[in-house]
This record gives structure tokens, C-alpha cells and sequence, in this order.
């Protein structure tokens, strides 16, 4: 047993042998010894996005301290499923980390798992394409994505790309961006788990965090994968602010006939970390799972689920 898997045994039990209430109150406790100026950044950060609960010291308001302890204690024995199926050590630290930071705000522990030698996505050691590869990119924004992967497989690395994007500024940005690569479709439309109508949500922040609701201004289409889609697909790439669980289930059939590779989002909330995988293993229960995280030590985000299929 090596010091991350014996730190994350001990994390486990301890925080099985607590209640609710005494996690919440060793959150609260750890977070009152936090530097003022780094609190300050934090609930900045959180109440901006508003996607994790609210944090506001002043106002006696915990929040999105008191839905940290929630997801630990009703979901520790998922957090150790998940532990168990990951695929290298260093993704072990980082769900250690990244549970440890929620816990007792562990800067140290995240700050070295962040991803510093691949793109985000893109980890060359893990994420093996060829020239058949037929992409799903669902919230490609500027493009920025799909940019990445050509600079870091190569131009000729890919069969067909289709790109999904809800915001208007940015989808005109994106296929004015990806306009003179061959085989790439452009499609302004939500994802989710069926076809239907939704609205755009604005961000008051960036137009990266827009996300989809059930009413609003801006009305879009929205359609499942399983629907849109009739190729094979080979690899598929969600970051769609928190709609991420339901457009997987949108792809069950790809990934039941396909397998595709799957580099989702697991961020957005305190429960898709451990959903997302729990999911994706029950369509298909032949994947190997890694976890990458592009984000700041002080709050992980940028945390994405690497899924790829296990050798036959």
C-alpha cells in the first residue's frame, strides 16, 4: 500500500465513522482557519457561478460548505467504488486530493495532482486517436478544443468531427475558427438525453458558462446523441455546465455499440465525479478510468473523467 492509497483508506473510514453534522461542523472549522484574502477569492469564485451552493461568511450563509458534506458522507462508499476502478496512481491522488481539499482545505495535496504536461483533454499517455477518429465535441465554444487536439494529433488524425455549441457569439467564432479543416460539422444545438426545446441561460461571467434551462429568452433545439448522430463514434468530449448526465445518457447507444473514448466534465456539481463514472460503467462495464484535473488548487474545477476501453 503506497502513502496515497494509505491517506485515502484512513480519509474513507474517518469519514465514515462521523455523522453529517460532524463533517459539516470539521468543514466549517477548516474553512474559518483559511487566509481571509483566499476566502475572499473562493466565494468570490462560487457565487459567481453559483454551481456548487452559496458561500457567504458575512451573511452566515454555508451552503456550498454544508453540500461538500453531503456528497461525502451519503457517497463515500461510491468515492471508494470509483478509487478502486482508476487506472493510474496519479489519478488516486487526485480524487484523494480533491476530497481532502472539500474536507480540510488541502491546497497542497491538489496543487501537485494538477495536470501540467498534457492539454486539457488531451493526455497523450491515455488518449491514443488515429486517423478513424469520428468526435463528438458537445460545448466546443471557440473551437478551442478541437484546436488543441489538431495541434497535439496532427491535422490528418481524424475522420469526421462534429461540433455542438448553444451560444451565438461563440458558435460564429468557432466555425469561423475550424472553417478551413476538412470534415467538421457545425450544429447549434443543445445536448441532452432527448430532442426537444430548451432555452439558453446567460452568464453574468462568460459566455463559456451559458448554459441550457427549461425557460429563459433564447430557445434552442435540443437533441440526444443517439438521435443526431448515426455514425460510429470513437470519441466523445462533454463540458456543458452541468448537463453533462444527461447528455450521457443521450449516448447510451453509442456507447453500448461503440465504445467510444469519453472525456467528460466532472465539475460542475459535488455529485459528478462519482455519478458520471458510476454511470458510464453501467453502460458498458469494460472501461478503464482516469481523472485529470486543469484547474486551481484552492477550488478544484477543470476536473475531467478519462474513459477508455480496456483491451481485448
Amino acid at each position: 500500500m503506497n502513502i496515497i492509497d494509505k491517506n485515502f483508506d484512513l480519509f474513507a473510514k474517518e469519514i465514515k465513522r462521523q455523522s453529517l453534522e460532524e463533517i459539516y461542523h470539521n468543514i466549517r472549522l477548516s474553512y474559518s482557519k483559511v487566509d481571509y484574502n483566499i476566502q475572499n477569492s473562493l466565494e468570490n469564485f462560487l457565487n459567481d457561478f453559483l454551481y456548487w451552493g452559496v458561500l457567504k461568511r458575512e451573511y452566515g450563509n454555508y451552503e456550498e460548505l454544508y453540500n461538500r458534506a453531503v456528497s461525502l458522507k451519503e457517497h463515500i462508499d461510491d468515492y471508494v467504488w470509483l478509487y478502486d476502478k482508476l487506472g493510474d496512481y496519479r489519478s488516486r491522488k487526485l480524487l484523494f486530493a480533491i476530497l481532502n481539499n472539500w474536507y480540510s482545505f488541502d491546497f497542497e495535496t491538489i496543487n501537485g495532482s494538477i495536470e501540467r504536461n498534457y492539454p486539457h483533454y488531451f493526455d497523450l499517455d491515455v488518449v491514443k486517436c488515429d486517423k478513424d477518429e469520428v468526435i463528438v465535441d458537445l460545448g466546443s465554444y471557440t473551437g478551442d478544443t478541437i484546436l488543441e487536439y489538431l495541434s497535439y494529433y496532427g491535422v490528418d488524425n481524424y475522420k469526421k468531427i462534429y461540433c455542438y455549441e448553444i451560444t451565438d457569439d461563440s458558435f460564429e467564432i468557432l466555425r469561423n475558427n475550424l472553417m478551413y479543416y476538412p470534415n467538421i460539422e457545425f450544429r447549434k444545438k443543445a445536448v441532452l438525453d432527448k430532442n426537444g426545446e430548451v432555452y439558453v441561460s446567460k452568464s453574468g461571467v462568460s459566455d463559456s458558462a451559458n448554459k441550457v434551462s427549461n425557460d429563459g429568452d433564447i430557445a434552442i433545439n435540443a437533441v440526444s446523441i443517439d438521435e443526431d448522430i448515426e455514425d460510429k463514434v470513437t470519441l466523445i468530449k462533454m463540458d456543458i455546465e452541468g448537463a453533462e448526465v444527461k447528455a450521457l445518457e443521450g449516448c447510451r447507444r453509442h456507447i453500448v455499440n461503440d465504445k467510444p473514448k469519453l472525456l467528460i466534465s466532472v465539475y460542475h456539481n459535488h455529485e459528478d465525479l462519482w455519478k458520471v463514472p458510476r454511470m458510464v460503467d453501467s453502460m458498458y462495464d469494460g472501461y478503464s478510468f482516469y481523472l485529470r484535473c486543469y484547474g486551481s488548487n484552492i477550488f478544484p474545477t477543470e476536473i475531467v473523467l478519462i474513459a477508455v476501453k480496456e483491451k481485448d
